[in-house]
């Protein structure tokens, strides 16, 4: 088979579909790997690397492959160069693409969306949300951590007492319970909230404290949460208003897959926050869980 890797275009995109390790495989199992020049210069892997694994560089490379390997949905000319019969294997948001899937479909193109691997033990080694998540969860922390005008640990020292900041994680998943024990690790005191009744000990199990709400769980299919209803989602928004207030950092983590971002946060909570102090929303890209 003839693999071929593509440079990601998207900005600030750091990431690349295969490491030399893994072309290095790719050739044992005897299959062609064509690298576009360049592809893994933002994750820290030259054009050498590549050819030391067996790849080979091909400026041409998509318009020759069986397969084309990428992290986010390739571009329309990347697509527009691919032969009829071949694949994609990268994320591919259906619901937010679906002119890029009609255009691989009309193309006779198969598309593998690893978002929508099962979430199954089978299925594990494939399961790149759980892996990213758990990315995103620590490095939302260093983020916070860097941007917070103050330190995450208490000090005591002879000149006074620093309080440890206070953090607050929504959304207890992959992401949250890794943010959760970063925040901790660095010295922080965490509270947490998820709408999954499990969440609780998972919560404690990292170092959390979970805000109880006093709310009917929403446990849904393949550890995710079920929709709220509008009123709930109202009053969640209103009983979470005092700890968002409290908060020095807020980390919001809710997504579902292909679908809106439900908000959790309302723009008068954030309103009550203090100066200073630090939200990171992973879920923007989806349309965020904070408003504004």
């Amino acid at each position: 088979m003839l693999i071929s890797l593509l440079r990601e275009r998207a900005p600030e995109e750091a990431r690349v579909a295969l490491v030399p390790d893994a072309v290095a495989k790719l050739a044992a199992a005897g299959h062609r790997v064509l690298v576009e020049p360049g592809a893994g210069d933002q994750a820290g892997f030259g054009d050498a690397e590549y050819v030391q694994a067996g790849a080979e560089l091909a400026a041409d490379a998509p318009g020759r492959a069986d397969l084309l390997a990428a992290v986010r949905p390739p571009a329309r000319e990347a697509v527009a160069r691919l032969r009829r019969g071949a694949a994609t294997v990268s994320f591919l948001p259906a619901a937010q693409s679906l002119e890029l899937v009609r255009r691989l479909a009309a193309g006779g193109i198969a598309s593998f969306a690893l978002e929508l691997v099962p979430r199954i033990s089978r299925a594990q080694s494939m399961d790149a949300l759980s892996s990213q998540s758990l990315v995103a969860g620590y490095r939302c922390a260093i983020v916070a951590a860097d941007l917070l005008p103050r330190m995450f640990p208490l000090n005591m020292t002879a000149a006074g007492t620093l309080q440890p900041a206070q953090v607050l994680v929504l959304g207890a998943g992959v992401a949250g319970l890794q943010a959760i024990a970063t925040c901790r690790r660095l010295g922080a005191v965490v509270r947490a909230y998820d709408v999954r009744a499990a969440s609780a000990e998972e919560i404690r199990s990292v170092g959390g404290r979970p805000v109880e709400l006093e709310l009917a769980t929403l446990e849904g299919a393949g550890g995710y949460a079920r929709e709220m209803t509008a009123e709930r989602a109202r009053r969640q928004q209103e009983l979470l208003t005092p700890y968002v207030a409290a908060a020095d950092v807020l980390i919001t983590t809710a997504a579902v897959p292909g679908r809106r971002a439900p908000q959790l946060v309302t723009a008068e909570a954030v309103r009550q926050m203090k100066a200073g102090s630090v939200v990171v929303d992973l879920a923007a890209e989806s349309g965020g869980n904070v408003e504004g």
